[in-house]
């Protein structure tokens, strides 16, 4: 019961400005993710019958000159672009309607084009995040630089994995296994996706170099939003003397940061979501409606910029998310049409039924877990 108490004032906390910060959020991601879909459908001559932000009941929209339906609906978790020929809102091509459709309406209809052009449409949503995520990264690097602060270890935890390992306040990281540190955000980064594997940390202390193997250990934390977490940590604090120098970027630095800051966002999901495969990592992680809701509110109170950054790392989440091979997502028509590739044919229409089940269940499933998670945490 305190549980829901605590969540109840969070949900008043991002009352009124939270809830227009995450309508704005997600509309954006959502939006670039369907424009991918319906440009590249468009490209392909594919039909595009329905592009909507949201679902559920309209609440306002426009039909085109082609015949699209534009609209805004009820439900702002999401959206969809429908094409001719298929069933409903998960592309889940209708065979009955195909059936009955004139060789000029299969022309325009997605299930009739080419293996080939069919995968493009369904690959283009997840791009199109990726794009949105670089150009934002690549304009806020642009604008505002990147500090960094030097891997100094200012405190070490009590009883904590550095602390048995003798590591000390003082101490300057030099690098983790094979890669060189020179800013401290680089240590919780890597040691939140290191599966409790040991880590051969590379110091600097006084005039020795030194290598030093600590076993991260997974323990409850609080993330910089100050949410309760569960996270790979080995127990240490930056000096708050460090020095902290500003890299500013020109256009194609600015570029090649925002491309490396892209793939350490994808390398480090990917990453967590094979801790929690494995069992070394905890689902509590997840974060449903609610809980992006909340951080969203909580990172537009400190500005715009910083609200354009989470855009920009729910976009490749989402994304990427996206591309899973579960039927339903767009990694799930992957799937179909990479079997359907290698066997000549698609897959029955039975089977894929099944698979279309499998990923409902699934996805709503995770959807009640991350739902859960944001209603117990605290």
């Amino acid at each position: 019961m305190n549980h829901l108490v605590e969540m109840i004032r969070g949900l008043a906390l991002w009352t009124p400005l939270g809830l227009p910060a995450f309508l704005f959020v997600i509309t954006l991601v959502v939006f670039f993710h369907e424009l991918g879909h319906f440009l590249v459908a468009r490209f392909f001559n594919v039909k595009v019958d329905v592009f909507s932000i949201g679902f559920g009941r309209e609440i306002v929209g426009f039909t085109d000159k082609r015949g699209t339906r534009w609209k805004l609906s009820w439900l702002p978790i999401g959206g969809y672009v429908k094409f001719a020929g298929d069933a409903d809102a998960s592309s889940r091509p209708d065979a009955d309607a195909t059936a009955k459709m004139t060789a000029t309406e299969r022309e325009g209809a997605l299930p009739f084009k080419p293996v080939g052009q069919r995968a493009a449409v369904a690959a283009a949503g997840p791009f199109a995040n990726f794009i949105l995520a670089i150009v934002l990264l690549t304009g806020l690097f642009l604008y505002n630089g990147h500090s960094v602060v030097a891997p100094l270890i200012g405190e070490v935890t009590k009883d904590s994995p550095a602390a048995a390992a003798g590591l000390k306040a003082g101490d300057r990281v030099t690098r983790i296994d094979s890669t060189a540190i020179d800013d401290f955000q680089q240590l919780p980064e890597i040691i939140a996706v290191s599966s409790g594997q040991p880590l051969a940390i590379g110091i600097h202390r006084g005039t020795q170099d030194l290598t030093i193997w600590v076993t991260p250990r997974l323990m409850k934390t609080r993330d910089v939003l100050g949410n309760a977490t569960s996270q790979m940590v080995i127990g240490v604090r930056p000096d708050r003397h460090a020095t902290v120098t500003h890299r500013q970027y020109g256009p194609v630095g600015a570029f090649a940061a925002a491309c490396s800051e892209t793939w350490n966002i994808i390398k480090n999901t990917i990453l967590g979501i094979a801790q929690m495969v494995m069992g070394h990592g905890s689902t509590d992680q997840l974060r449903g409606p609610l809980g992006i809701a909340q951080m969203t509110k909580q990172v537009a109170d400190f500005g715009f910029l910083p609200l354009l950054n989470l855009v920009a790392i729910l976009s490749v989440s989402i994304g990427l998310a996206n591309l899973f091979p579960i039927p339903l997502l767009d990694g799930g028509h992957l799937l179909y049409y990479g079997v359907e590739a290698v066997l000549g044919r698609p897959l029955g229409e039975r089977a894929q039924d099944v698979g279309f089940r499998f990923g409902l269940v699934l996805v709503l499933g995770l959807m009640l877990l991350s739902t859960w998670n944001d209603l117990v945490r605290g």
